[in-house]
């Protein structure tokens, strides 16, 4: 093992802590993150930061799918829309990629506003989104789920992405139905683009997903774990009476597990500003304490269904907190490249961080 290498899988397991920082105290997080640890063999969060550096390209279109409609009013949730839009405007930064988000059109009022604060120029089709440069594009995802497979089709015709990204958007169990947290049918209130997922990931497109409980799009990918250990996940445990749990089917072939799937998304782009050397790759404070009042004055809802500038419950000073830890892991660790060779040459030679150890 080398320095920068020892470098790079602790700053992507403080990452990765920092994202499943655990507030709440019930463990979910933790639950989770032990298998999707399992599933990618290395820190999340470099890992999938690694695939987008392997491979997008200047120019490229990137579809990001998220958006989740919240039973409580029937109104899209903060949580997933914000960090969407903030993993455009790092694409754009890291790679000069041509962004583009796939949601319910309940989301689209925020996703015009958003991208003001992203800085992005934001268009409903490919064409311009191609054109202009500094830009993303957006498009409403149907809730039919006859009309969806038809969507995704045209979609995936329009430009073919090198990676497909998804965050915090809901995902169908094996038996099409679609849930909500505490194992409620939810079907009708969300866009079907697992239906896109998939029908990527059968073109052979490579895709990385967020979640923060397992009914998202992609958490199948760890579907034993989450049948065993998360309630309402298992066969015959959610509460609608479809007999088929709130796991999602679809599995992703990268996988983000957090407390809170923005916490993902920021940790993923903290990677990919690491890695890229690219500081500002990594949205401020300050964008993210607009994106976050954006979103709430656009009527985005918090998860208990608060017309409020909080995600999953958490306030801002959290939000902003665990971003400003975040920042400072990727900062300070270049600083002691030098100072620090001696212990970094003497911690590898004891070999605790080696692998066949």
């Amino acid at each position: 093992m080398t320095q920068s290498e020892l470098t790079k899988l602790n700053i992507g397991q403080n990452l990765d802590n920092l994202m499943n920082l655990d507030p709440r105290g019930y463990g979910v997080c933790r639950i989770l993150y032990k298998a999707a640890r399992e599933y990618t063999k290395k820190p999340l969060t470099v890992n999938a930061a690694e695939k987008l550096i392997e491979l997008v390209k200047d120019g490229d279109i990137v579809y990001i799918i998220t958006g989740f409609v919240l039973l409580s009013h029937k109104k899209a949730e903060m949580d997933g829309i914000v960090g969407a839009v903030l993993l455009a405007r790092a694409l754009v930064k890291a790679f000069n990629a041509k962004p583009v988000i796939v949601c319910p059109e309940d989301n689209l009022k925020a996703v015009e506003n958003l991208a003001n604060v992203a800085g992005l120029h934001l268009y409903k089709s490919i064409d311009e989104l191609k054109e202009y440069p500094v830009s993303m594009g957006v498009i409403t995802f149907t809730k039919d789920a006859k009309e969806a497979v038809k969507q995704a089709d045209e979609i995936l015709k329009k430009a073919k992405p090198p990676v497909l990204i998804s965050t915090e958007a809901p995902g169908a169990n094996k038996r099409g139905v679609y849930h909500n947290a505490t194992g409620l049918n939810v079907t009708d209130l969300e866009a079907k683009a697992d239906v896109f997922f998939k029908a990527a990931a059968k073109a052979g497109i490579p895709t990385i997903a967020v979640g923060d409980l397992g009914n998202e799009i992609g958490m199948g990918a760890i579907a034993p774990h989450l049948y065993k250990y998360i309630p309402y996940a298992a066969e015959g445990r959610c509460r609608c009476g479809c007999g088929g749990g709130i796991a999602a089917d679809s599995a992703a072939d990268h996988i983000i597990t957090a407390t809170v799937s923005d916490w993902g998304v920021n940790a993923l782009i903290a990677a990919l500003a690491f890695l890229t050397g690219k500081s500002d790759v990594l949205h401020s404070n300050d964008d993210q304490k607009r994106a976050i009042y954006t979103a709430s004055e656009s009527g985005m809802i918090d998860m208990h269904g608060w017309l409020i500038p909080a995600i999953d419950g958490f306030d801002l000073s959290i939000n902003l907190a665990i971003l400003s830890l975040m920042r400072e892991c990727i900062e300070y660790a270049p600083k002691l490249k030098d100072s620090c060779k001696t212990w970094f040459d003497k911690t590898i030679e004891l070999g605790f961080f080696d692998e066949n150890k």
